[in-house]
């Protein structure tokens, strides 16, 4: 790659993770050609992208952005290093957590999930538990729907016991 190549590389990849609210750094080295394939394809069937890319241009690239400090990511770039980028902050840690049921890597260097940082394989079970955001926002419509199902089921249940308070009380008046 001629200094052209490379400027233009790391121009694409400071776009690439300024756009990113998600992505890992994983290494993958020591894997074979077939197992390195079969992460990919569960890494396509989960909507992940995976590259292996240079340190260097990674650390030039986290150096280029101005608008979040990625400076703590530059601790995890030593040795062999693979990028997956995700819609959803779980999905590339699901992946690696299952792959390494058969094998052991890829090893978690790093993790950027939503203006968070995590450095090091010991987040990944952390990683795993974070919840979409539309699981976030369907844990919250079941606890408001929660007290409404309470009201609607006393009022049905127990024989109308609350129903003849209510009247008892409605008569008093």
């Amino acid at each position: 790659m001629n200094r052209e190549e490379k400027a233009q590389y790391i121009d694409n990849l400071t776009a690439e993770l300024k756009e990113a609210g998600i992505f890992y750094l994983a290494d993958t080295s020591q894997l074979s050609v077939a197992k390195i394939n079969d992460l990919r394809a569960r890494c396509f069937k989960a909507n992940v992208s995976l590259r292996v890319i240079k340190n260097t241009l990674l650390a030039k690239a986290i150096d280029r952005i101005e608008d979040r400090d990625l400076s703590e990511l530059k601790k995890a770039l030593s040795g062999p290093t693979a990028i997956m980028y995700a819609e959803v902050g779980n999905a590339p840690a699901k992946i690696i957590k299952d792959f390494r049921k058969k094998t052991e890597r890829p090893i978690l260097k790093a993790a950027y999930v939503e203006e968070t940082i995590y450095i090091g394989d010991e987040n990944l079970d952390a990683l795993v538990e974070i919840k979409s955001k539309d699981e976030l926002i369907g844990d919250i419509i079941s606890l408001l729907q929660s007290p409404a199902k309470n009201v609607i089921s006393g009022l049905k249940g127990q024989g109308g016991k609350i129903v003849g308070i209510l009247k008892t009380l409605s008569e008093r008046a």
